[in-house]
């Protein structure tokens, strides 16, 4: 048995350059051969498992049942990532208007002022993505959405804080200072812990990994600014120094 293979040599021959070709031959085994060769055979006098098995991957080495050929091939354009873009960016529109119906459902008046602010939380996101280069892609959808539905949380937990100070007793003025202020430590935390899974999945992972990291992690400052600024100046601007009896919420 032996392993044959060629070497190619760059060689000049009356001024014309020439390519020759040096045959080599390596002899990897002396066998005896004992009996007619088939699918099958076998070689004795081996020392020890390693070097059979050596033997067997030097045997096996560039064989081929059949030969290779094309049964397919298939060139896949622009036109399908941007279809996925456009089906994403669908899919995001229809999550937001979902959530700001159900929101306004829930908290009524106050469940739109949540809807605003979450429009300008996506406009504020896409103008940073826009400022700082970064490629719209569907990992980055998936990070949008991901920012909706944290910009959402936020404002939930405060005006779910402001249902419970005005069934406690308070004013509505001091009920909505308290609600913005008591459920402002809850998001802090809730906010940095997932910053800190996006530095993680941006440090560690590649390149779809790293664009889901960058949009959540945008996401995270453009919902907290939209959730205790925005919403809490709207907040103000409506019924701040009015003596309102009562509130939607």
């Amino acid at each position: 048995l032996g392993d044959v293979y060629k070497r190619q040599v760059n060689g000049v021959e009356k001024d014309v350059p020439v390519q020759t070709f040096k045959e080599d031959k390596k002899i990897i085994s002396l066998a005896t051969i004992q009996s007619p060769l088939g699918s099958q055979f076998r070689i004795t006098g081996l020392n020890g498992q390693g070097e059979s098995s050596e033997l067997a991957l030097l045997l096996r080495a560039g064989g081929l049942a059949a030969p290779m050929y094309f049964a397919e091939e298939r060139t896949i354009g622009p036109s399908l990532g941007a279809d996925n873009i456009t089906k994403g960016i669908d899919a995001s529109l229809w999550g937001m208007l979902f959530v700001s119906l159900f929101i306004m459902a829930i908290y009524r008046f106050f469940g739109l002022i949540a809807t605003v602010a979450l429009a300008l939380n996506m406009v504020m996101l896409l103008a940073l993505m826009s400022l700082l280069g970064a490629t719209l892609t569907l990992p980055g959808i998936a990070g949008i959405v991901l920012t909706m539905g944290m910009a959402v949380d936020a404002n939930v937990l405060i005006f779910s804080r402001i249902r419970e100070e005005i069934a406690n007793g308070m004013t509505v003025q001091r009920a909505i200072n308290e609600g913005f202020d008591r459920a402002y430590t809850a998001i802090l935390d809730a906010n940095l812990t997932t910053l800190l899974v996006g530095g993680i999945l941006f440090a560690m992972g590649t390149g779809p990994v790293k664009g889901f990291a960058v949009t959540m992690s945008l996401g995270i400052f453009t919902s907290m600014f939209t959730a205790i600024m925005v919403t809490r100046a709207m907040v103000n601007l409506i019924y701040g120094g009015r003596d309102f009896k009562k509130l939607w919420i």
